[in-house]
């Protein structure tokens, strides 16, 4: 069974409507139900993840957008397991960040994969990873837009 750990970019474009990705996040989150995949996700992506989605929901006009966002992330936990940044992950994050130059919450994302054994998945290729290929090659991430579920 696949383990992975989400990284923010792959959790919101659920509630987006007309991405093009969000069928294969549906297949994802339907990969979990059906018990294929196991999902994780780092305690500073759900806060990532919490700031992206009232966004969202305020650009589109919804009301109480925060407490959508808040909603989102209840209904994400009961789906996906929170996994605590210990110091030894937290060493690693930062030494991702020395050597990769990504965002922080991205270096956690493959730092906890690392951890529990699993990939790291991110939506899709961005340019600053783009920029580091050989060095994330050799590193459990993967990219929804990609991967075979």
């Amino acid at each position: 069974m696949k383990s992975y750990v989400l990284d923010t970019s792959v959790i919101v474009e659920k509630i987006i409507r007309n991405s093009p990705y969000r069928e294969k996040v549906e297949q994802l989150f339907s990969a979990q139900r059906s018990g294929t995949v196991k999902l994780f996700v780092a305690i500073p992506t759900l806060s990532e993840t919490l700031y992206i989605a009232s966004r969202i929901y305020q650009l589109a006009g919804v009301n109480n957008a925060n407490e959508e966002a808040l909603n989102y992330i209840s209904w994400l936990k009961t789906k996906i397991i929170p996994v605590n940044i210990d110091e030894e992950t937290a060493i690693v994050a930062g030494e991702l960040k020395k050597q990769l130059g990504l965002a922080l919450a991205d270096c956690y994302v493959i730092a906890v994969a690392q951890k529990i054994g699993g990939l790291a998945l991110f939506l899709k290729r961005e340019s600053e990873m783009i920029a580091k290929e050989q060095l994330i090659s050799k590193l459990p991430v993967r990219f929804l837009s990609e991967e075979t579920l």
